[in-house]
């Protein structure tokens, strides 16, 4: 299977197949000869252009297949489809074609092309400025959408330089706040203060791995009256390390090799809001992470109100914080975008999106109200 570019010439108004001609000329001379084109292009290819191709390409006319620009990746095999990408290819390969369904991917296209709404949602990290770095978060902010049927406007916030109270002002107008995982000093007051605001203003808050830490930072600073907590990662000197390194690289200076990686089980706590997303007490979740909550510091912070609700097994590791007064505030250490699909949308990201769309309700309930009661002052 050859990926080519069939380019479409405005000027001209016509599709250029000499790319893939040479292209597969190319190919030709080292050996190879392609069984199926996919030909990448900004338009469906008209059937004397895919005859031209396979003429002067020597595949057969079916096998040279549109791959047109389309506005989401889940739309792909739709289009293959379609064309009977799969059948040739079991065809090629002497295999039997059993019945093709898609008719969950075909719908949930359809919901993702067609929303009944839209929330948007802050996302406050240190790379936004390259959207890829959190190319998982996304596709797993669309899952949670796809599954209330609302589209999910993503608008990314850079951390480094977002302080108070200026962080009020850029994030009033958002339905949800979301700190994603990062490494590095840089940025994470501008975290703290993101969170201090959904934490004030009652609008759903999603910490991921250091978006937990940095929860757990601020809660200690602003509830707690813990001056100057942090993670040692960023303060080796603070007075209050509610983060530290992970125990079991007390004294290691080495980061090679030194993260907590792959999945590990962890035990929700029963009427937790973790435990309501998920339904169930026990899961399985991807980590990446040095640095971890200091178990030190529970009794402070669970008594100022904030709870522990997912652990390891053997209790040794602190996976889940969260505020039962709130409407919703979480933060896990693991890296749950790892396991979101769109057919299966991650617990927490469906519950967050949730959370949020119930905040944009409120929200614009008291903008009306506002509006009105400025409107009969007049």
């Amino acid at each position: 299977v050859h990926v080519t570019l069939v380019p479409f010439i405005a000027a001209a108004h016509e599709l250029k197949t000499k790319p893939t001609q040479h292209s597969v000329k190319e190919l030709r001379e080292i050996g190879i000869q392609p069984d199926m084109l996919l030909c990448r292009s900004e338009q469906d290819l008209p059937e004397e252009v895919r005859e031209k191709i396979a003429l002067f390409c020597d595949v057969s006319a079916e096998a040279v297949i549109t791959a047109r620009d389309v506005a989401s990746v889940y739309e792909v095999p739709l289009v293959f489809a379609e064309q009977g990408v799969d059948e040739i290819v079991l065809r090629l390969l002497g295999m039997e074609a059993g019945p093709r369904d898609l008719e969950r991917w075909a719908e949930m296209v359809r919901r993702m092309k067609n929303p009944h709404g839209e929330v948007d949602i802050a996302l406050v990290g240190k790379y936004v400025r390259y959207e890829d770095s959190y190319k998982s978060l996304k596709e797993a902010l669309l899952h949670g959408g796809l599954a209330h049927d609302l589209k999910v406007n993503i608008h990314w916030i850079e951390s480094d330089g977002l302080a108070a109270p200026g962080a009020a002002a850029v994030l009033a107008d958002y339905d949800g706040v979301l700190v994603p995982g990062g490494f590095g000093q840089r940025g994470v007051e501008g975290m703290i203060e993101a969170i201090r605001f959904a934490r004030e203003s009652r609008t759903p808050y999603f910490g991921i791995c250091l978006g937990m830490q940095t929860m757990v930072i601020e809660y200690a600073r602003n509830v707690c009256g813990l001056e100057r907590a942090h993670s040692t990662e960023f303060d080796p000197g603070t007075p209050h390390r509610v983060i530290y390194k992970l125990r079991e690289l007390t004294g290691v200076d080495e980061m090679g090799g030194t993260m907590r990686l792959g999945a590990y089980d962890c035990l929700l706590e029963p009427g937790s809001r973790a435990h309501e997303a998920y339904g169930t007490t026990k899961i399985s979740e991807r980590h990446r992470h040095r640095y971890e909550f200091n178990r030190d510091y529970e009794p402070v912070l669970t008594r100022h109100g904030l709870r522990l609700t997912g652990r390891t097994p053997d209790g040794v590791y602190v996976e889940i914080c969260e505020l039962p007064d709130h409407p919703w505030y979480l933060g896990c250490q693991f890296h749950p975008e790892f396991k979101s699909r769109p057919l299966e949308p991650h617990p927490l990201f469906k519950a967050f999106i949730g959370a949020a769309a119930e905040h944009r309700k409120r929200r614009l309930a008291a903008k009306e109200a506002e509006a009105r009661q400025v409107t009969h002052a007049g």
